[in-house]
């Protein structure tokens, strides 16, 4: 858990400098880096949001077979 927050910390942050040039100087190049980086911001968040899903299926299926199990004792 702490390494993907701690990953998408790291990345939010170095979108800072470019952020700063665009808007505050009106710098073009730094708005083409800044849509490349967010759209692989939308990556590194599906893939969160995938693993994330997996997670809670893999306890989900986890706690029916432990229902299960105490069922058929």
């Amino acid at each position: 858990m702490h390494h993907r927050f701690q990953q998408l910390q790291e990345f939010v942050s170095s979108l800072e400098d470019d952020f700063k040039k665009f808007y505050e100087k009106g710098v073009m190049s730094a708005g083409t880096r800044l849509r490349k980086k967010m759209q692989e911001l939308r990556k590194l968040a599906q893939e969160i949001r995938v693993e994330i899903q997996q997670i809670k299926q893999e306890k989900k299926s986890a706690k029916k077979e432990e229902k299960e199990e105490k069922a058929e004792e």
